[in-house]
């Protein structure tokens, strides 16, 4: 036989059992749903889009029998047009789990949709407490944080510092209500008061009525209950007022480093904050910080993008252990079963609530002096131990539990 028919007949072998290998492969479609061009877009959009494609390609899927797809798209911050991208990717699409979805409104939107179309949803954006308690479903996973983490650290240390009085700045929607209430409580429970607070038009450029309303109600500390671009608007033009000057805390209850960096350092300085991620924590997190710094330009990852980044990877254990994507719940009671491990939060554990248990903490910006770099912006004031961080179950509401 001659050798180029030999060849040939290799070549068409070598690909028919490539092209059956591959036909064994399970499919996974993942959609990173989430804001890409308001108030959030910075701290998570294409970021957390980018961490979601280097967990997949860390994790390499066709080592593993997987073959894994992500697509993405923006929710705009209304929870009509996240619920209709949703509908669209789980029935049409072909889209098994949804993750990401910062707004706390969208997010508890997706978590019905899931639920009744029986996919999985990984939340690392938003962050009401409630995805966990009334809202909890066995479709559902909260990972990276919520407001009852956020006012457990920063309430507490700030009551500690001696701030017992509070006035709170408001977002007038679901994330900086929970925020609210959920620190309201911590305040009161130690002694503290709240004595005022205005709710504000989300999203919104401009606080100076509101700040000024803080500002003559005389409390020792004023709370920002809310993120993204709002909370930088509002601290800049406390700033402005010289409402720290004036002996007034300022609590910024939800803030991301891309925020402090584009506030810098001359008006974040002292700001004390609660998060469960730092880029430079860690040997892994300086390691994933440079890979992400490569696709992002410019950019070291938020808490948020790398919740998304540990999220995806132990989703697609998940995956693996079961060898489909097709039942969400399934999923997700085998995420809960598996402990979680990654290089950005270590060792870990999810709730039967679907709470991703692991340390958060509390950070304070540094003064410009203190930087050594661009994006050297935090230091660890305190530790906040797993057990301690987060709501104890109990305390949630979630009617899983209480069944």
């Amino acid at each position: 036989m001659p050798t180029r028919t030999l060849a040939a007949g290799a070549l068409a072998a070598f690909c028919t059992l490539a092209a059956a290998q591959a036909a064994d492969l399970v499919p996974v479609k993942i959609g990173v749903l989430n804001d890409r061009s308001g108030v959030y877009f910075d701290s998570t959009g294409e970021g957390a889009v980018v961490a979601a494609r280097m967990a997949v390609e860390d994790y390499k899927p066709e080592q593993h029998g997987l073959k894994v797809e992500v697509i993405a798209a923006d929710h705009q911050n209304k929870p009509d047009v996240g619920a209709s991208i949703a509908r669209q990717w789980y029935d049409r699409d072909g889209v098994d789990a949804i993750f990401d979805v910062p707004t706390s409104s969208v997010a508890l939107a997706i978590a019905q949709i899931t639920k009744e179309k029986n996919k999985a949803f990984v939340n690392s954006g938003g962050g009401t407490a409630d995805l966990t308690g009334p809202a909890c479903t066995p479709n559902t996973v909260h990972w990276t944080y919520d407001t009852a983490a956020l006012a457990n650290g920063t309430g507490k240390a700030l009551l500690k510092r001696g701030g017992k009085s509070w006035y709170f700045i408001t977002a007038d929607y679901a994330f900086g209500l929970a925020l609210e209430r959920d620190t309201r409580a911590v305040i009161e429970k130690n002694g503290g008061k709240v004595v005022g607070g205005v709710r504000t038009p989300f999203p919104n450029p401009d606080f100076s009525s509101f700040l000024l309303q803080a500002q003559a109600s005389g409390a020792q500390v004023i709370g920002l209950a809310d993120a993204g671009l709002d909370a930088a608007n509002a601290i800049k033009q406390a700033h402005e007022f010289g409402i720290r000057q004036g002996g007034q805390q300022l609590a910024a209850l939800l803030i991301a480093i891309t925020d402090i960096h584009s506030l810098g350092l001359d008006v974040a300085q002292g700001l004390q904050f609660t998060a469960s991620f730092y880029w430079d924590m860690n040997d892994a997190t300086r390691s994933f910080a440079d890979r992400f710094a490569q696709k992002m330009p410019g950019k070291k990852p938020t808490s948020y993008q790398a919740g998304v980044y540990a999220s995806t990877l132990h989703y697609l254990k998940a995956v693996e252990a079961l060898h489909s994507a097709r039942d969400g719940a399934a999923i997700v009671a085998k995420m809960k079963e598996i402990p979680t491990d990654d290089p950005l939060f270590g060792k870990g554990t999810i709730r039967p609530d679907g709470r991703k248990i692991h340390p958060m903490y509390l950070f304070e910006a540094k003064a410009p002096f203190e930087s050594k770099g661009e994006w050297d912006l935090y230091k660890v004031l305190e530790t906040i131990p797993a057990d301690q961080a987060f709501r104890p179950m109990s305390e949630g509401g979630c009617p899983m539990i209480a069944k």
